[in-house]
Order: structure tokens, then sequence, then C-alpha cells
């Protein structure tokens, strides 16, 4: 997918926070962002750990983290949007903002994945959302920059690489 024009970003999409009102994705304008399908209750849970050490370890240089709730992938993000907040807070300090839960698959698939999930990977692979915890890196032009499968662990060498390309 090669979209030029800014009206294509994925930051221009509605979507709502976690725990009600707008997410308002707008304000990641000139900032890279590595946004996330999350669950509680997947064996890649684990991965809130690093991504929460990215945000901390990049979060001055205008970078963040977007976690993104999702239900699709065999229940594991049960919880109400109450839940999801506490158990990211508790159990991982996860200070980066999170959105409302949404589908990121099949019919009902949010206009934000709409807009994501056409960017294949360096494997090569677009379309569908894998599992949770698959990674797309928005650039500070507000295009998607790169795609990382769910089992690539955010602390990675490429996915540090990739983000210290758009800080840089």
């Amino acid at each position: 997918m090669t979209t030029t024009e800014h009206s294509g970003s994925p930051l221009d999409v509605e979507i709502g926070a976690l725990q009600g009102g707008s997410a308002d994705l707008s304000r990641f304008a000139g900032k890279a962002v590595l946004i996330v399908n999350v669950a509680s209750k997947c064996g890649l849970t684990p991965q809130y750990t690093g991504l929460e050490k990215l945000q901390e370890r990049y979060a001055g240089q205008g970078f963040t983290v977007l976690g993104v709730p999702c239900n699709q992938f065999l229940g594991q993000e049960p919880g109400t949007a109450e839940e999801i907040a506490e158990f990211c807070s508790a159990t991982y300090g996860v200070t980066f903002p999170l959105t409302e839960k949404v589908e990121v698959n099949g019919a009902g698939r949010h206009p934000l994945y709409e807009r994501l999930v056409g960017f294949a990977d360096a494997e090569g692979h677009s379309g569908d959302i894998r599992w949770n915890f698959e990674k797309f890196l928005i650039g500070r032009d507000g295009q998607v920059v790169a795609r990382f499968s769910p089992q690539t662990e955010p602390e990675s060498a490429e996915v540090v690489s990739a983000i210290e390309a758009q800080l840089g």
C-alpha cells in the first residue's frame, strides 16, 4: 500500500479511548506510533512488558505505543474496559494509551485496521491480522512504515531499529 496523501493516515481515524471519549489519534501527528492489538489472556501477553519499556525509553523523543484491545482470537480479551485498564496497570504498569476494544478482522473490522492491514511485513504478509500483538509502526508522516508479526518481541532488534529510524 503506497498512500502518499495524509488523508489516508491511520491517525485520521476516529476511535474511542478505553475508558470513554475519543482516543484522539490526531494528537500523535508528527510522532512515531506503534499500534498493537493487545489481549490480557494470551500466551503473548507478557509482551506488554516490552511495549511499556519501549514507551518509557522513547516517549520523550516523539514516540508512543497505542494498545488496541481485541477479543477476536480465542476470546483472549473478554474483560470490560475497567477490567482491561486495571489488568494493564496493575500487572504490567502500562502508561501508554489504550483504545476501546475493537474488531481487527472480518465484516466488523474497525476503520483503523482497514488502513493498516494492506501493509505487508518483511515476510510479505498483508491482509488479516494473524493473532494478538501484531504490530504496525506509523512514521512521523502519519503513514505505515513497518509491520511485525505477533511473535516479534517489542524489544527485538528489528522493532527497535525501525522505531529509531523514525525518531532519528
